[in-house]
């Protein structure tokens, strides 16, 4: 068993030093995020040490066998790590270096997002840039094979190791386009991907339009410098702005707190709540508002989660914003990424739950708008359209089905109103 005097004082300073606090959610799944690895190959010591760091840092207190004497047993052990809650699980090297990729913003694969739709494995979105995109693959396209081998009875996780540990370079799928049924195949290549967390438009009548797709640790700088694009554009402040947050799963503890932080003049932005000491934070808003008090709406829907939700609190607990759209997912949890041996692998960790600035636990629960507006999800192509429509000079009108983006429209009144 590990020498658990010497364990503590070196967890308590991976802890402080190392650990990094993280949101990362998925509940849409990216080729590019990290899997859970199998439990059942790891060795006696790093059993030993994920049971202490469980036992030390986890949420809830679990039941553990507290004497170094008794030594669980690799059932024991399977049996007390399907306890955790989902989103904690042990990366090998590989996981752990895709997590880091994720968090930095770039990450190598074929740059689409899959989930399970009607057991259907269906592609949600397609990176702009992405070799996906240039190949032709579209948001609403049902994978059907990968590398030729059928994957009707395959989970989102065998799906990704199909293309994960392919030999070849190229991937080839095939997908059937739900606009005409037919099969179609492609050869797309897996390349190094940067992701663009944040992106915006100009409206009219002097405001903007801010989409923020994760939160990354580039985030908060890509979140000033759209914003300033948009005021050069106008010359001056912006007299509104939406936020929307429709479709992003979340992201880091740290860039949640600073994009908040950035339209807060005070007040908390959230709280965190665990049973380890350092887990018991309240974050809380310094002085200055990049938008000068302007008046802002955010677009939420029941894809927005973690990250997205704390943003999304802050700004309607404080006053800061109307919220517009549907219940949000509810992920109220935060992890943490605890080193394990020589850092090769980690332990990625529920450490603790957030709360709203109100002091309301939003987990399973999620953010109830201001003005609940349903609506079916809208890709970026759709949003794309809709703003480019709204700076056309010509006559010519996009088709009406390309602007049914209700939500939007509603916050543009909103900010018209005040």
């Amino acid at each position: 068993m590990i020498n658990k005097t010497a364990t503590t004082n070196h967890s308590k300073t991976m802890y402080a030093g190392l650990i990094m606090s993280l949101l990362l959610f998925s509940f849409i799944f990216s080729f590019n995020q990290a899997l859970a690895s199998s439990v059942k190959e790891l060795k006696s010591q790093q059993i030993d040490e994920i049971l202490f760091n469980i036992h030390t840092y986890y949420v809830d207190d679990l039941a553990l066998q507290n004497s170094q004497h008794i030594e669980y047993s690799t059932q024991q052990f399977e049996r007390l790590y399907s306890k955790l809650d989902p989103y904690s699980k042990y990366l090998d090297e590989h996981e752990l270096t895709a997590l880091f990729n994720n968090t930095n913003g770039h990450y190598t694969g074929l740059g689409i997002e899959v989930k399970s739709i009607k057991d259907k494995i269906t592609i949600v979105d397609v990176v702009s840039n992405s070799p996906a995109k240039k190949a032709g693959i579209l948001a609403s396209d049902i994978i059907i094979s990968v590398n030729n081998e059928i994957v009707e009875n395959l989970t989102l996780d065998e799906v990704a190791t199909l293309i994960r540990n392919s030999n070849f370079s190229d991937i080839n799928l095939t997908v059937q386009r739900q606009t005409s049924k037919a099969y179609i195949s492609f050869n797309v290549a897996r390349t190094l991907i940067n992701l663009k967390s944040a992106t915006s438009k100009v409206l009219d009548s002097g405001t903007g339009y801010l989409a923020i797709h994760t939160f990354s640790n580039n985030t908060l700088q890509e979140v000033a410098l759209q914003i300033t694009a948009m005021q050069n554009y106008y010359d001056d402040s912006l007299k509104g702005l939406v936020i929307d947050l429709r479709d992003n799963p979340g992201g880091t503890l740290q860039s949640a707190i600073a994009v908040s932080d950035m339209f807060l003049q005070s007040g908390t932005i959230v709280t965190t709540k665990g049973r380890f000491f350092d887990a018991n934070k309240t974050f809380y808003a310094k002085r200055g508002d990049v938008l000068k008090g302007a008046p802002i709406v955010v677009l939420i829907n029941e894809n927005s989660a973690s990250a997205a939700e704390i943003l999304a609190a802050a700004l309607k607990d404080n006053n800061r914003a109307t919220v517009v759209g549907n219940q949000s997912f509810g992920k109220g949890s935060v992890q943490s990424l605890i080193p394990l041996g020589n850092g090769d692998t980690a332990l990625k960790l529920t450490t603790a739950k957030y709360f709203t600035p109100s002091g309301k636990s939003i987990d399973g629960v999620g953010i109830t708008p201001d003005v609940a507006i349903n609506q079916t999800n809208l890709s970026q192509n759709n949003k794309a359209v809709i703003i480019k429509n709204e700076q056309t000079k010509s006559t010519q009108q996009l088709p009406v089905s390309n602007l049914a983006d209700l939500q939007l429209v509603k916050a543009k009144q909103l900010l018209s109103m005040q």
